[in-house]
């Protein structure tokens, strides 16, 4: 690949706060369109009522669980990638890539049948009530994501890999593209041509009813979100892998890397399996958080469809500042993996540094504007029967929430730093401790032993990203995790 076509930013020379943030704006970029899949899907779903929204907010944390658990190991191909990088051995690149793209798949191929057959099951576990309407629609969709998640994963380890080479406007490109699909493709598989909202809002209802009369197609429902997401998805990979195994992007790709070796395999795993079990038990512990709001629920004013309606739509607002702060979290992990890689601790941790005191800044912003507007944004993305119980929900949990988000933007960048250095060990001990011992009791005691109930589990939310970020602070002032740095071998792989 010549000079003029390497897209991938120097992080280990010069400067740190500049190139850091060029490297990290695309990955915020990519993160925030990550979650136009998700408002996306929730805006259009919301048209349907609270029944349709409900099955998204019960459906999603299965989803997410299955995708977490593979998805950490995407992470081995981003430290692996960079280190290998920072130390200037090429030739070992291609190869590492190559494993993980293998390795992951397989383990995609493998959940997607499990999570296919066992949904009507795990979805009675989070508190859809078996034969309900709700119950059946968080089904469909969610069968319908797992037939893709293979695709799905496709396009995460093209992110994954490219993070790593360094480069991360190539993945802004594809997942802008996918987005436009999805959203596109969102309004006609969910509502189809039969009292569609947005042929009313352009003034198509001519063209609507032309299409009815040809397709005679009235719209999948829930399952049409689930439709839309897949086939964008699909469309990326084809497109990320296509580039790989052309060179276009810097690591290119042959067949021979694709081959399982067992020493790679055992790295990967090495590295990945902490990152994929902080990610999994992560995704668990929203399932369980889910269900702990489904039973306090229960027994509120508003039942337990507003409340669990209530919390699905703020959680997809709080992903708006999560997932940029994961964003950036993820160019830390380059950057911290390149330095280490060139044998630069202390420049390393500065650009932990730098990271959190970006974040913390930007976030309080966003906490006063969340706050503020609280009503505004939430009744956006539910209209119809019980939307007035929903939106207040969602703005009670904006409330309580909303001012710890610094905290937990703080907290994803230090967590970025330990895994860019190979120390996902801690990073995975520092995640299980922020849901599992901060968060779901504390949710827990506040809700039902405290009697505050929905309110209780959102000032236990509000609780744990404090404490999580406060306890991971002291750790790192420590600075003993630079010296977990993964160390490989410099020799080309044997055929």
């Amino acid at each position: 690949m010549s000079e003029a076509e390497d897209r991938s930013v120097n992080v280990t020379d010069g400067d740190l706060v500049k190139p850091m943030l060029v490297l990290s704006g695309p990955i915020i970029l990519s993160m925030l369109l990550q979650v136009g899949y998700n408002l996306a899907d929730t805006f259009w779903v919301g048209r349907l009522g609270e029944d349709a929204v409900t099955a998204l907010g019960l459906a999603w944390p299965l989803v997410f669980l299955t995708i977490s658990f593979a998805g950490g190991f995407t992470v081995a191909g981003t430290v692996l990638v960079a280190q290998h990088k920072g130390a200037g051995n090429d030739a070992r690149i291609d190869h590492v890539a190559g494993q993980t793209i293998a390795f992951v798949s397989v383990l995609a191929v493998a959940f997607s049948a499990v999570g296919y057959l066992l949904v009507p099951q795990l979805l009675g576990l989070v508190g859809a009530t078996p034969g309900s309407e709700v119950h059946r629609l968080a089904v469909d969709y969610t069968r319908t994501i797992f037939l893709g998640v293979v695709f799905m994963f496709g396009f995460f380890i093209f992110q994954a890999l490219l993070r790593g080479w360094g480069d991360t406007k190539t993945p802004l490109y594809l997942m802008a593209f996918g987005v436009a699909i999805n959203v596109v493709l969102d309004p006609l598989l969910i509502l189809g041509f039969q009292d569609n909202v947005l042929f009313g809002a352009l003034g198509l209802r001519g063209l609507e009813a032309t299409l009815l009369d040809l397709t005679g197609f009235t719209g999948m429902g829930v399952q049409g979100a689930a439709a839309a997401t897949v086939i964008s998805r699909a469309l990326g990979a084809t497109l990320g892998f296509a580039w790989l195994f052309s060179g276009a992007v810097g690591i290119h790709l042959s067949l021979d890397d694709l081959i399982l070796r067992r020493e790679t395999v055992e790295r990967i795993v090495r590295i990945g399996a902490p990152a994929s079990v902080e990610q999994s038990t992560r995704a668990l512990g929203i399932t369980v958080l889910t269900a702990l709001v489904a039973v306090v629920g229960a027994d509120a004013a508003m039942g337990k469809d507003a409340v669990v309606g209530g919390f699905t739509i703020a959680n997809r607002i709080t992903s708006l500042v999560f997932l940029p702060a994961l964003g950036f979290a993820r160019g830390t992990e380059t950057v911290v993996g390149q330095n280490l890689g060139s044998d630069q601790a202390d420049r390393a941790k500065r650009a932990v540094r730098a990271g959190v005191l970006i974040i913390a800044v930007v976030l309080v912003g966003v906490s006063v504007v969340a706050m503020t507007f609280a009503d505004s944004i939430v009744g956006v993305f539910i209209s119809g029967e019980g939307a007035a119980d929903v939106t207040a929900i969602g703005v009670d949990y904006l409330v309580v929430v909303g001012p710890t988000f610094a905290f937990l933007g703080a907290f994803q960048i230090l967590q970025g730093g330990f895994r860019g250095s190979g120390s996902t060990t801690l990073a995975m001990g520092f995640g299980i401790a922020s849901l599992w011992v901060f968060r779901i009791p504390a949710a827990y005691y506040f809700s039902q032993l405290a009697g505050m109930g929905p309110t209780g589990v959102w000032w236990g939310i509000a609780f744990s990203n404090v404490a999580s970020v406060v306890v991971a602070a002291v750790w790192f002032l420590r600075g003993t995790w630079t010296e977990n740095v993964v160390e490989e071998e410099h020799a080309t792989p044997a055929d």
